[in-house]
């Protein structure tokens, strides 16, 4: 009874008295043992029985189970309300909770790697040359995916790899982010900034960040290190600033470093760029370096020799009255093997002096009019040693012993030609391998190779190179071939390129399209010519414009027409595209000279150009041009008729223009030599 009158005190909203509702809930405890399902289960069937007119059960209900959901209910923590609508909902096209789900992916927690970690990945790349890959993993995954705050090497890595691909720009934009996060610049950061200064492609806008850097360092009072102060000398000889690499060696010395073999490596490497003096200079570097107790090593040695095939000696008196005098003091001699290299025994003063001397017009002038033929002068004394000592290689006058303090018969320098006589001027190719072999430095194959493209062509000095290299145990590679074929080939000397060709045949080395290129600059002849492109088929080489150039050039030295039209036409043949250098040898070829009448004179060398010219045009109207990235060009659109006939009547074509011009520039120049023939060309 109590159960009964507490479930309809709840139902009508009344107040329980508390002993009541005591009492009530120790009875549903004691009684709440049914379940309520089938309790309604009961009360369903029964509401349906009764509504289809059957009589009710006589049992009664069971009413003691009744209220038994409360504490089912009360059991629960939560309740979510559902309908159809929302059961539906997941199956139904276009659910914004699909597109939730990749989100929600993305944003589960990944395993964390450090900037170490990304530091050594971009380093592995940088060294696979993938120099962007190691960019996008550095941008995209540490900082945009991980969001991790890099640390100061992993700029410095990937600066180092901007620097030798030459991006400067790219790696001062690296710098100026790593100063924006508050980060601080290590002495390798700075190297690899100099050294993107020194590998730019663009001279003056490396030379202008080298520059910028350099003075926002010494606003900074930063100490440089030797290896930043090396990379700052690089970056000034690489821009040619051969100056500034003197005001940083000074400074360099004043800091308390000591100078290096590496340090006279960058010094000579601003020589090479003046092309003019740039072996007078070296000379003096070098003696400099011998001066401060240095001894050479192999790198020295190669600037050396690409200074005297690439650069002059400039004036003879001030080359002689330079290096042929004996101002160091005899201290600095004798300890040069024991002392090891110190700041105290390098002058820079007058090393800066002697570097940017100016030449003397009337000294000059005196000495070229004694001395215009022979490249070493020596005393000549009665009773003396015979001339004929001085045919000998190896006793020739060499000016490495005259810097390293030996007595020597050379009193002046004359008149250098070439790169052979600058090689003489040290002694030749075996006085340059004595010297190399005295100091402990055996010749590589870099220095093999650039001796055979400055020694004098021939057998012989291709046989010694031969022998150095097999008892220094160097493999002699294609370039080295190619340096000698194209050395012989300068010198017009072409059964001299063909047997270098031989021997590598003998040695079993392979040929390229250079090699071919190399001999195609003694192929003067229209047979030589013809030859060459018959054995690059047969070696399955297909000549390219370099190749084509090399002959065409041969052909319009020799004023050969017939082979220049040939040579034409293999390279529509063989759909070769001519470049600008192409062009501008043909348009040359394809002018008259200035001061020839042809109806006064006759010159055989010029009876096929009216020939040439006809087909040159024709020729140039139908190739396509190569531009000077080596993309070809449409060719040009064929003339109406109209037009051409008009050009016809003008007698204005193309051809005609340019020879015009021609003639002006030349008379501009020589206006002296205006005479009555030339009006025959307008």
């Amino acid at each position: 009874m109590l159960t009964t009158f507490a479930c309809s005190c709840v139902r009508n909203g009344r107040i329980l008295v508390a002993p009541v509702a005591r009492l009530s809930l120790r009875r549903l405890t004691l009684t709440g043992t049914q379940d309520f399902s089938q309790h309604l289960t009961c009360r369903s069937v029964s509401s349906s029985a009764s509504s289809r007119g059957a009589a009710p059960s006589d049992d009664p209900p069971d009413w003691e189970s009744f209220g038994s959901l409360s504490a089912d209910l009360s059991s629960r923590r939560s309740f979510k309300k559902t309908s159809p609508d929302l059961r539906d909902l997941p199956h139904l096209d276009g659910d914004p909770r699909e597109e939730d789900e990749p989100r929600q992916a993305e944003r589960r927690p990944r395993r964390r790697n450090t900037p170490y970690w990304y530091f050594l990945q971009c380093k592995k790349l940088i060294r696979e040359n993938k120099l962007q890959e190691a960019l996008d993993m550095f941008s995209r995954d540490m900082l945009q995916g991980e969001r991790l705050q890099p640390e100061e090497f992993n700029y410095t890595v990937l600066m180092g790899g901007c620097g030798r691909a030459g991006q400067l720009q790219k790696a001062f934009k690296l710098y100026n982010d790593l100063k924006k996060r508050g980060l601080e610049a290590s002495d390798a950061t700075y190297t690899a900034l100099f050294n993107a200064c020194a590998e730019s492609p663009s001279k003056p806008a490396g030379l202008q960040q080298a520059l910028k850097l350099e003075q926002e360092l010494r606003r900074k009072n930063y100490p440089l290190s030797t290896v930043t102060y090396h990379a700052l000398l690089k970056a000034h000889a690489m821009t040619n600033h051969l100056q500034a690499c003197l005001h940083t060696l000074r400074e360099m010395l004043q800091s308390g470093h000591v100078v290096t073999q590496e340090t006279f490596h960058y010094l000579l490497m601003g020589c090479l760029k003046e092309k003019k003096t740039g072996f007078r200079l070296a000379l003096q570097v070098w003696r400099q370096m011998l001066r401060s107790g240095i001894i050479p090593d192999s790198h020295n040695y190669d600037l050396l020799l690409r200074t005297a095939r690439d650069c002059g000696l400039g004036d003879p008196a001030l080359a002689s009255s330079v290096l042929l005098t004996t101002d160091c003091p005899s201290r600095g001699r004798g300890r040069r093997r024991e002392a090891p290299a110190s700041k105290a025994l390098l002058d820079i003063d007058l090393l800066e002096k002697q570097l940017f001397l100016q030449p003397d017009p009337h000294s000059g002038s005196q000495q070229d009019t004694r001395h215009d033929s022979t490249d070493l002068i020596p005393v000549s004394t009665a009773g003396s040693v015979p001339p004929s000592v001085y045919v000998a290689e190896s006793t020739a006058p060499n000016l490495l012993d005259v810097f390293e303090g030996k007595r020597s018969a050379v009193v002046s320098l004359g008149t250098v030609a070439d790169a052979s006589s600058r090689l003489a001027l040290i002694g030749g190719a075996q006085g340059l391998l004595d010297k190399m072999a005295t100091n402990g430095v055996n010749p590589g194959l870099r220095t093999l190779t650039l001796l055979a493209d400055v020694a004098e062509p021939g057998a012989q000095s291709l046989q010694g190179l031969l022998k150095v290299a097999k008892q220094h145990r160097v493999k002699l590679d294609v370039g080295f071939f190619n340096s000698a074929i194209r050395r012989a080939a300068r010198a017009n000397d072409h059964e001299a390129a063909q047997s270098v060709l031989s021997v590598m045949r003998q040695r079993n080395v392979g040929v390229d399209v250079q090699t071919f290129g190399c001999l195609a600059l003694a192929c003067e002849r229209q047979k030589d010519g013809l030859q060459l492109l018959n054995d690059m088929k047969e070696a399955g080489l297909r000549p390219n414009v370099h190749v084509f150039s090399a002959l065409i050039g041969g052909a319009a030295r020799r004023l050969d027409y017939v082979y220049l039209k040939t040579i034409l036409q293999t390279m529509r043949n063989m759909e070769v595209w001519p470049n600008e250098v192409i062009i501008r040898q043909l348009e040359f070829a394809a002018q008259y000279p200035p001061d020839y009448n042809q109806y006064k004179s006759r010159n055989n060398y010029l009876v096929q150009i009216d020939g040439f010219r006809g087909y040159y045009q024709q020729w140039l109207r139908r190739m396509p041009a190569q531009s000077a990235d080596g993309e070809k060009v449409e060719p040009r659109p064929e003339k109406d008729a109209a037009e051409t006939k008009t050009e016809a009547v003008d007698e204005l074509t193309e051809g005609r223009r340019n020879q015009r011009a021609a003639a002006r520039r030349f008379y501009s120049r020589n206006p002296d030599k205006k005479s009555s023939s030339a009006q025959t060309l307008f």
